[in-house]
């Protein structure tokens, strides 16, 4: 959200999950990083900045929006970063520090669940909610000897405080050509926790929008925001209104499966996030948009081992193995998966960044200029806008 990191983390590269498995995996086999090996460590071990820590002594904190017990959604998926981090890096139990259920809209809670895994001594921390930024920073400045990574913001200090996030909306715009080959009345849902003022969440709006358009120019994507992260009796009133509207495919951008939930049951398609949906709604998940967070956990709690920490932000996408979709349901309209095929292939070759050239939005205005493409900058601090397609429910 905001303005996020502009540069990848060094040791992202050779830590690349996807490499030896399908798009199609569901997120549960991503925890881990079968691709990993000890040839990453002799590299970074080359180009040591620091001293680091011996494996056997580091301790890593992790600060959890909700319960990953729950099964499904944003705090499972992260936690099931959390554990590939620990499987490939061949850490204890003991070594694992998680403070659960932390309000991110309330600060004090954060900074004691933060001086909690400090005085546990954790060396690493990672807080995973947008509302932990600024306890995060304060905690920071207040140890400067401990590592913090805030995951979705955009504040850091270039030294052991730093923020992640990923270019998820690569992984939107393919659900966008899935939900536009398969909408029959070109009416498409979309619960969103944020609204235009949130880059994040609109980047995604549109980027799915565009993908639509990719594939089926008369269909229309309905948004309905709940004005928060969390929030699942909000989630599922977004969601009836959209399947009251008409709606046949039901997509969202919030932290439950509720609207996947509601989908099932009204008999249409849903679209999931986080984690793969297909567990709580067999028969109606076309795909799912999915993050493989070990990804970046193992490449940061490696750096801080070796001493190959940069203190440069990380913004990863489906090159580097963060984003992806998964499997396309058996029952999705023929076709859907040869247009997916061509139009990741056109991404991972930069032939397509989604954002390109002159973009058209739905006040009649324009965003960008021919042969161009938005600058990262502008996608996760500057997108307040909404693509041609799209209409925003009051």
């Amino acid at each position: 959200m905001k303005i996020r990191a502009k540069e990848l983390m060094a040791l992202l590269c050779t830590v690349m999950l996807f490499s030896g498995c399908g798009a199609g995996q569901a997120v549960d086999d991503y925890a881990t990083n079968e691709g990993y090996s000890s040839t990453q460590s002799e590299e970074a071990a080359a180009g040591k900045t620091g001293t680091g820590i011996p494996k056997e002594d580091i301790k890593v904190g992790v600060l959890h929006l909700t319960d990953p017990a729950e099964g499904g959604g944003y705090t499972y998926t992260h936690d099931l970063g959390i554990q590939g981090m620990q499987q490939n890096l061949g850490l204890s139990d003991e070594q694992i520090v998680r403070k659960i259920n932390v309000d991110d809209t309330d600060a004090a809670a954060a900074e004691t669940a933060i001086q909690e895994c400090v005085d546990e001594g954790c060396q690493i921390i990672f807080t995973t909610s947008w509302g932990y930024m600024d306890p995060t920073e304060k905690m920071a400045e207040k140890y400067p000897d401990i590592y913090f990574c805030h995951g979705t913001g955009y504040k850091s200090n270039g030294k052991k405080f730093i923020n992640y996030f990923g270019r998820i909306y690569q992984a939107r715009y393919l659900s966008g050509i899935v939900a536009g080959m398969n909408t029959k009345d070109n009416k498409i849902g979309y619960v969103a926790a944020q609204g235009i003022d949130n880059s994040e969440v609109t980047g995604g709006i549109d980027a799915f929008a565009i993908g639509v358009a990719s594939v089926n120019p008369d269909a229309k994507i309905y948004v309905k925001v709940t004005n928060s992260w969390y929030d699942p009796k909000g989630e599922e009133a977004a969601a009836k209104e959209l399947l009251d509207k008409g709606c046949d495919v039901m997509a969202q951008h919030c932290d439950t499966a509720y609207p996947q939930i509601m989908a099932e049951d009204a008999g249409v398609y849903g679209i999931g996030y986080n984690s793969d949906m297909r567990k709580e709604t067999p028969n109606s998940c076309l795909c799912s948009v999915v993050w493989n967070w070990s990804a970046y956990y193992t490449a940061a709690v490696q750096s801080v081992i070796e001493g190959t920490w940069t203190g440069e932000n990380y913004y990863g996408g489906m090159k580097e193995g963060l984003v992806e979709i998964t499997d396309l349901a058996g029952f999705c309209a023929e076709g859907t998966q040869e247009k997916v095929d061509e139009a990741k292939a056109n991404i991972l070759s930069g032939e397509c960044n989604v954002f390109d050239g002159v973009i058209e939005t739905n006040t009649g205005d324009t965003v960008g200029e021919d042969g161009g493409t938005l600058d990262d900058a502008t996608i996760t601090g500057g997108i307040n806008w909404y693509y041609k397609n799209v209409e925003v429910l009051e």
